[in-house]
């Protein structure tokens, strides 16, 4: 019992800090007009050296992969297409809108599992995913519009990116299965990250950017690489020693909250109650899946 109870604080755990380190980028973004693409390299290329550092000490066998060259093709695929789109998106999103937002848009990846499920197996989705898809849709609608049809609440680069994100994170959830129950979390996601933050830091030569970092600066971009992003991946992956992916899902849902929470508190934003309905319609949208997978005895 006791194990249930830790893998439950650290499933709640790492998504709040992910939440957190959404609403600090947008800080850094806003005030100390950090470039969204700098952070990302910074962040993945750090977190990637900090979790292979672990995984080292830890006694996994971090190079093994790269023994077969299959296997290391498809890891460098998943760091581009995975790792970096989903990160890339994310932090997009939320420059161009707002933390709140852009964490709970991606928050929409179930239904497009759901919508990709179907198509791949040419066959509709079961009654409980048609009507996530369907809710999902209300729900965005009603998020991104305010309950005002005729205009946006946020820029339609937001909406965009935020929408882009829930994709590269569908993918990033099905594409490294493999490659996971192969080598295990810790060695796919830092050689991920780090491989990332390289490519993303060269296609956009960040060494030319040179922002300038403040003390305070300094200090929120360590928080989102070190709890943000290392100890939040760690906690997420650890709790799933303890309970079951479809548990550690649904408690996911304290990122968005926790996004909105804290945006509403420091970064001024707003929701009216439409708004409000469309972001509980999405969380929802998880216990939604939730019942389905308890209903049908799957561990998703």
């Amino acid at each position: 019992m006791k194990d249930k109870y830790k893998g439950l604080l650290l499933a709640v755990l790492g998504p709040l800090l992910w939440g957190c380190s959404g609403v600090v980028a947008q800080n850094l973004f806003e005030y100390h007009r950090l470039n969204p693409t700098w952070l990302v390299s910074v962040r993945m290329f750090c977190s990637g050296i900090l979790l292979l550092g672990y995984g080292m000490i830890s006694k996994k066998r971090i190079f093994s992969i790269f023994n077969n060259k299959l296997d290391t093709i498809y890891l460098m695929s998943f760091s581009i297409l995975g790792m970096t789109f989903v990160q890339l998106a994310y932090f997009m999103a939320i420059s161009t809108g707002n933390a709140a937002t852009a964490t709970i848009l991606q928050y929409l990846s179930p239904v497009i599992i759901i919508i990709y499920l179907a198509v791949k197996t040419l066959r509709l989705p079961q009654r409980i995913d048609s009507i996530s898809v369907i809710v999902a849709i209300l729900g965005t609608i009603l998020l991104v519009t305010q309950g005002d049809l005729g205009s946006l609440s946020i820029p339609l680069d937001a909406v965009i990116w935020g929408i882009l994100s829930a994709i590269a994170a569908a993918i990033y959830m099905l594409m490294p299965k493999a490659l996971l129950k192969k080598y295990g979390s810790i060695p796919i996601v830092g050689w991920a990250m780090l491989i990332g933050g390289i490519i993303v830091g060269l296609y956009y030569q960040i060494w030319t950017m040179r922002p300038h970092i403040s003390l305070i600066a300094f200090i929120e971009i360590l928080f989102v690489v070190i709890f943000g992003t290392m100890l939040a991946y760690l906690f997420f992956l650890q709790s799933l020693t303890y309970i079951s992916a479809t548990q550690a899902s649904v408690l996911g849902s304290v990122e968005p909250l926790s996004a909105t929470i804290l945006g509403i508190l420091f970064l001024n934003i707003s929701f009216n109650a439409y708004g409000i309905l469309g972001i509980v319609m999405i969380i929802g949208i998880t216990f939604l899946q939730f019942i389905s997978a308890k209903k049908t005895q799957i561990d998703i």
